[in-house]
């Protein structure tokens, strides 16, 4: 059993990310701006948030954080993203969700000027990942790739099999996978004989949100195993009084695999590099357009 180690892959990309940025603000070009809305108190809205801002920091990105009240309306969440799509000086968007129940997801993803949509969350840029066209990808999807594209594990022919079918993470990991060349099947709560399904898997890639739902049984040996989980399970022995589960039963599950992604410390960091690319391109798109 080897690790994907998401921490280490991350922290290459993310220096190679700042050589770039610097390169821009020597031909003397404007760093990368990325704006984040975050509406309302949720905890892990503001955890990742902050996360973000600081991760921007990091590779010389400007960030701004705006902070909006739960109450606020649908049409004056709008107007904000409106503002944002206009605005020259930001090349990246992300509205933080979950969004209050008054307020359409949908809606405000499609609000979103494609060009700026970072998450890779709008039609326009999952039409285009569909097609194999340029486009920004899901950040989480993208995440793993980058994660298998480094430690050369080769999809082409092997039976992948993606437990979870959201449209964050299980649909377009599904296109990225056969784009890989991988014989793709997605699992979902409807899948009759689940478990046999996923113990013929070559690549597991689990992101159903259930902590440890990834049982030894289900995964056969020498598999290759990424977990997209992340959930925090209490827990009275911890200092901050809860523990980070993943989707998989990471220490019995390990024994089976070639390959496995830790929690924390496989796919999060390349999630969250993930982003940086897509601002990091987008600033770049923008850029040579003005000098057109």
């Amino acid at each position: 059993m080897q690790l994907l180690n998401g921490n280490e892959v991350s922290k290459q990309i993310r220096s190679t990310i700042r050589t770039e940025v610097e390169k821009l603000t020597q031909n003397g070009q404007r760093v990368p701006h990325l704006a984040a809305i975050l509406v309302g108190e949720d905890g892990a809205s503001q955890t990742y948030v902050a996360a973000k801002a600081k991760d921007c920091a990091e590779v010389g990105f400007e960030s701004t954080v705006i902070r909006l009240d739960a109450g606020i309306s649908e049409q004056e969440l709008l107007a904000q993203i409106e503002s944002i799509n206009h605005n020259p000086l930001i090349d990246g968007l992300i509205v933080q969700l979950p969004l209050p129940s008054h307020i359409n997801t949908q809606t405000v993803t499609q609000a979103i000027d494609w060009r700026k949509d970072v998450d890779g969350f709008h039609p326009m840029n999952v039409g285009l990942m569909f097609k194999g066209l340029p486009c920004y990808l899901p950040a989480t999807p993208m995440g793993v790739v980058l994660l298998l594209e480094h430690y050369q594990i080769d999809c082409t022919g092997k039976h992948c099999v993606v437990v979870g079918r959201s449209d964050i993470v299980g649909k377009p990991m599904s296109a990225l996978m056969l784009q890989k060349n991988a014989t793709v099947t997605v699992c979902h709560s409807k899948t009759q004989n689940i478990e046999a399904v996923i113990r013929s898997a070559d690549i597991v890639i689990a992101a159903v949100g259930i902590p440890e739902y990834i049982k030894p049984n289900m995964v056969k040996q020498g598999a290759v195993v990424v977990d997209v989980g992340i959930t925090r399970v209490a827990d009275a022995t911890a200092k901050s009084g809860f523990r980070l589960k993943g989707d998989v039963a990471f220490e019995p599950v390990a024994q089976q695999t070639s390959w496995i992604t830790p929690v924390p410390g496989g796919v999060g960091p390349m999630t969250r590099v993930g982003l940086l690319l897509n601002t990091l391109r987008a600033a770049q798109q923008h850029q040579n357009k003005a000098a057109h």
